[in-house]
């Protein structure tokens, strides 16, 4: 019998039941396999490209980004602010009331009278420099405001128990005590903004402890003259409460900073905060009759001359906004208990400061305190300098097993698209 053309086709190979005949419809599904592999790896490539390209824009735009080419500026500009106005202001603050001066009022209207003055920062970039498109005041919604108003309020008092503190201690002693606000802001720092508690920090918080109960205990040979012991011990608690209500306030910021990208909303909500401040010690200097009393003041009770009492009520009032600025700038920038390290370590130059420019003493107690203080400080530092070695080596080990995983993925690839040509080729 002949055989018809569709029974002269190539015998398919058997064994049993299996057949391995090759026809069109597995070339199509290898065909389709490998097109989409190819598509899959195209996708996660393209993907990767999109993460990283979202991760450098966020770089480029958000000053906070240590990849951002303001970052090291502004952190350098605000340190600077930071050690001029902490170091000066409270030199200025006690030199006030050491020539006469005595309006706690007027001591802390001053503070922050000096708010216009960030409308430098606020609208140079944009109008002058042309170093943003963003204008100012932009995305300040009404909940920005109402924080903003809020923080206000806890930093007009915590002015006023400052104006307190330093009106009776010398200030080499309410700097030392002021110290004490590093402890409850890493507490504080633990509670709202989920700071971890190391050997470092522990060890700081007792040291620091530690000094302010030495000075509490040396009252009687710290006390300056003219002031009772009753006015030495509010002095004391109100000092102490600032630096509770600053570390309050420190933490409290960092975790509103945390929505905000740039540093011109932080000089606007700084802006709003002072505002508030000045408002309630308006309120209070006006209350008290302290306008009034500032130029009876200058005239006839600072004994240094009306000349020199606006001059130190000027230069107060910038040194207090130099301090401010540079607070906010640091915690925006780095964190709350960085600034408040910052803070700490200047504060032993006031110590330094009160001893050499207004002839403070410097006693056996005091001297121990210092060192207590300073051994406190550096040993948070050390701790910061340790962990930030340890994060390092942890994101040098993930980038290496990222490229090798990535690598390991390319070859895995390669390998299955020659194992597929491979089979096409043995099918045909």
């Amino acid at each position: 019998m002949e055989k018809t053309p569709s029974q002269s086709q190539e015998p398919a190979f058997q064994h049993g039941s299996l057949s391995m005949a090759p026809t069109n419809k597995n070339y199509e599904t290898l065909e389709i396999e490998s097109i989409n592999n190819i598509e899959g790896e195209e996708e996660a490539e393209s993907e990767m490209g999109n993460k990283k390209a979202q991760e450098e824009l966020h770089a480029t735009t958000d000053q906070k980004s240590i990849r951002n080419k303001r970052y090291m500026p502004l952190l350098v500009l605000n340190y600077f602010l930071l050690f001029v106005g902490s170091v000066s202001s409270s030199m200025l603050s006690k030199y006030y009331f050491t020539h006469k001066g005595s309006s706690k009022w007027v001591s802390t209207w001053v503070q922050c009278t000096g708010f216009p003055l960030l409308l430098i920062p606020i609208f140079l970039p944009y109008s002058l420099l042309k170093s943003t498109i963003r204008k100012p005041f932009t995305d300040f919604n009404k909940k920005i405001l109402t924080l903003s108003i809020f923080v206000g309020i806890m930093l007009g008092i915590n002015n006023l128990l400052f104006s307190w503190g330093v009106s009776y201690l010398p200030v080499s002693t309410s700097s030392l005590l002021l110290s004490s606000q590093l402890g409850f802001n890493l507490i504080l720092s633990v509670i709202i903004v989920k700071q971890k508690i190391t050997f470092s920090n522990l060890n700081t918080v007792i040291l620091i402890t530690l000094s302010s109960i030495i000075l509490a205990l040396n009252s009687s040979s710290e006390r300056p003259k003219g002031v009772t012991e009753k006015q030495y011990f509010i002095g004391f608690f109100c000092t102490i409460s600032a630096g509770l209500l600053f570390a309050l306030y420190l933490p409290v910021v960092e975790k509103i900073y945390k929505k905000v990208y740039c540093y011109e909303m932080v000089m606007e909500m700084q802006l709003v905060m002072e505002m508030t401040a000045t408002a309630l010690a308006t309120v209070g200097t006006a209350f008290d009759s302290g306008f009034s009393e500032m130029k009876r003041e200058g005239k006839e009770v600072f004994d240094k001359g009306e000349r020199v009492y606006w001059v130190l009520i000027v230069a107060t009032i910038l040194a207090w906004q130099f301090c401010f600025m540079g607070t906010a700038g640091m915690v925006f920038l780095t964190s709350s208990l960085t600034g408040g390290i910052c803070m700490t370590a200047l504060l032993s130059m006031n110590v330094l400061g009160g001893v050499v420019f207004l002839k403070e003493k410097f006693g056996g107690l005091k001297a121990v305190a210092t060192v207590l203080c300073l051994w406190g400080f550096c040993s948070y530092v050390y701790g910061m300098y340790t962990k930030m070695l340890e994060a390092k080596a942890i994101s040098q080990q993930n980038n290496n097993n990222n490229n090798i995983n990535r690598h390991s993925g390319e070859d895995s690839s390669s390998l299955e698209l020659v194992s597929m040509v491979k089979n096409l080729g043995v099918s045909h």
